[in-house]
């Protein structure tokens, strides 16, 4: 395939050298706006668009995709307030979108035993679910996207559950996720059901941006020629 990168920090080379692992080509790298006058154009020209960037630019970054034609997989996290704009734009340029706020594979399998494991909690009042996050200290968003998709569906099978905060309050309703920024770690996820009598976690732990740039490649391939949303169940058959 050729693809284009929008985005080259350290997630957009991460998918760049895995990429090139499975003979695709790069046809074009967007960083900024310079490259968006000069080399915008050649988006047309690609099967598929990877982008990461930062949250302030990625929905532009995604409607330009659906004004060139080509489907886009966006991995930047921060903007899911404008989430239904955006499907809205992709719907309507007849365009194709494969969003995951996490493309790693085995934090795909993650979310699904962690609904499953909420589904069975919601009858056990006498536990308090919630969730940390470790990330490096250049993440930019806080809590991340993973945990915040983790919450969601915390919040969708757990009735006492009515939305996440990302400090501790008194409200039993709220879903407490804490946020810890330190070192380079590439991202810990941790979900702790507490009784008085026992903890029940499961957590997963990324050893490198690997996983990430691996299942973001695999996401562009599996969108190639299609239109319309999809996510990473769709890709996995969950």
């Amino acid at each position: 395939m050729k693809l284009a990168l929008i985005g080259y920090g350290k997630m957009g080379k991460a998918v760049e050298e895995a990429a090139l692992s499975r003979k695709h080509t790069i046809h074009v790298v967007i960083d900024n706006a310079d490259d968006w006058k000069s080399k915008g154009h050649l988006l047309k020209e690609c099967d598929a668009a990877i982008e990461f960037s930062i949250p302030a630019m990625a929905v532009s970054n995604m409607y330009a995709c659906f004004d060139a034609g080509i489907p886009v997989v966006c991995g930047t996290t921060g903007w899911n307030e404008k989430a239904g704009e955006v499907k809205a734009r992709c719907i309507e340029k007849n365009g194709a979108l494969l969003y995951a706020s996490n493309f790693s594979v085995g934090v795909n399998i993650f979310f699904e035993i962690n609904r499953r494991l909420a589904r069975l909690m919601n009858t056990q009042d006498n536990y308090e679910v919630s969730i940390e996050e470790v990330h490096h200290t250049q993440k930019l968003d806080a809590p991340s996207g993973t945990a915040i998709t983790l919450a969601e569906d915390i919040i969708r099978n757990i009735d006492g559950k009515s939305k996440w905060k990302n400090e501790k309050t008194d409200n039993p309703s709220d879903l407490f996720i804490q946020s810890v920024r330190q070192g380079t770690v590439p991202g810990t996820h941790t979900v702790t059901y507490e009784s008085e009598n026992d903890f029940i976690t499961i957590r997963h732990e990324a050893k490198s941006r690997k996983g990430l740039a691996a299942g973001a490649l695999l996401a562009a391939e599996f969108i190639a020629g299609k239109k319309g949303i999809f996510s990473m169940k769709d890709l996995l058959g969950i």
